[in-house]
């Protein structure tokens, strides 16, 4: 009975000892970013003229209805265009001191007919590292999808997990990702999978509805990913990128849309400098039956904030990504966050003031930035936006996804 006890006094020690640890890794890190979305991952809402001339939804279809010489013409173009240098210097000068930047599975350049951006990512880690700034890599996207949604690579399908070549396929590119960029001095860290989703989240969003497959037979057996399948996978990638990637670079994992189950997860003193992100938009507390005024945002905003507090204790949490958006600002209900290009109708002009939408947004940016400071920072979604949002009928009013509009119209607080 003696030595039973002693095991288990001596199991609590190392428990003990370690949570203190981890905790310790929580202490010190703070980020203030901004993600690059729609430069490198291509997002129909963000950028519509890209799409001109195609009934393409998502970037796996746009170019099945180009020619290869028009579809590289456009994809070329916009990567030049969408993100240079000048913007570097335009972030650092927001107050932000990282980005986080979203990248395909065919970053490399090996699955036609896509083509590869890994020459872009060098120039933005060229351009980091002059003015300061450093570098969440975000993998963003896996073949067949890891949530069925148009920002996953291809609507309405979620079969990736179930592939084991194709599970192969997405460890091979992290660890590739590690092997080039992880000892640059401009790296932040590797983020192991933007957005895996799993049954809860896949219902309450009714993927297959928002997100309608284009190919019935393409879709044939998709379901969202399970728990076990998504712990199992961000162990391995761990490793993987720990090969690489020296332990003050930190391993980044999204919780899955569930931020308080992670309690145990990557307790072990092997895992060092491990990121918890979680991704957090007034539109989805819409979706959950948030009233549609500025009190009930803050008030959900209050609980987030009790909730990121508490897993603070267990992992550095961050906001990967969340904007000012909401229904209220805008001036009518956009069923969490839905557009012309989902069937919802929106406003051709605005109905909401000047003066008051400055104030919804102030409060809610007040209560969102305080709460993201209970954890260990953030990434705004997104520095640019190139939907027109006063001609273009059914995008009134979505003007807040661009962080350099929200700061040039006082929305957002630049600290320096």
């Amino acid at each position: 009975m003696g030595k039973i006890t002693i095991a288990k006094n001596n199991e609590s020690h190392f428990l003990i000892k370690n949570f203190l640890k981890k905790r310790k890794e929580t202490e010190h890190m703070k980020v203030k970013g901004v993600n690059l979305g729609n430069w490198l991952v291509l997002e129909k809402w963000m950028s519509p003229s890209l799409f001109d001339g195609t009934t393409a939804e998502d970037e796996y279809y746009l170019p099945t209805q180009l020619s290869k010489e028009v579809y590289e013409a456009k994809i070329k173009i916009h990567r030049s265009e969408y993100i240079t240098e000048r913007d570097f210097t335009r972030i650092k000068s927001m107050g932000m001191d990282a980005v986080r930047i979203p990248v395909p599975y065919f970053i490399f350049g090996d699955r036609e007919p896509f083509i590869g951006c890994i020459e872009e990512l060098d120039k933005a880690f060229n351009w980091a590292e002059k003015y300061g700034l450093q570098i969440l890599i975000d993998l963003h996207t896996a073949p067949d999808s890891q949530n069925g949604f148009d920002n996953g690579g291809i609507s309405g399908v979620c079969k990736w997990s179930q592939d084991p070549d194709e599970v192969e396929f997405e460890l091979t590119v992290l660890e590739r990702l590690a092997k080039r960029y992880g000892t640059r001095k401009g790296l932040w860290g590797i983020e192991i999978l933007n957005e895996p989703i799993l049954e809860d989240m896949w219902e309450s969003m009714n993927v297959a509805e928002r997100y309608p497959a284009v190919d019935p037979e393409k879709a044939k057996g998709t379901k969202p990913n399970t728990m076990e399948f998504i712990r199992g996978f961000y162990l391995e990638a761990y490793d993987r990128i720990r090969k690489h990637m020296p332990e003050e670079k930190y391993v980044v994992f999204h919780d899955a849309f569930r931020l308080k189950a992670w309690k145990d997860f990557m307790r072990e003193e092997k895992y060092k400098n491990v990121v918890l992100d979680t991704h957090q938009y007034l539109m989805v507390a819409e979706m959950s039956g948030c009233e549609q005024n500025v009190e009930n945002y803050v008030s959900y905003v209050e609980e987030l904030k009790k909730d990121i507090a508490e897993m603070q204790e267990y992992f550095p949490v961050i906001c990967g990504e969340w904007c000012l958006f909401n229904s209220l600002a805008v001036g009518h209900d956009t069923k969490g966050g839905q557009t012309v290009l989902n069937g919802v109708e929106g406003l051709s002009e605005e109905c909401i003031s000047a003066e008051t939408k400055k104030e919804i947004y102030n409060t809610l940016a007040k209560a969102m930035l305080d709460a993201w400071d209970a954890g260990s920072g953030y990434f705004y979604w997104s520095y640019k936006l190139l939907t027109d949002t006063v001609n273009t009928p059914g995008w009134v009013g979505w003007d807040s996804w661009d962080l350099g509009r929200c700061v040039d119209f006082g929305w957002f607080p630049i600290e320096k």
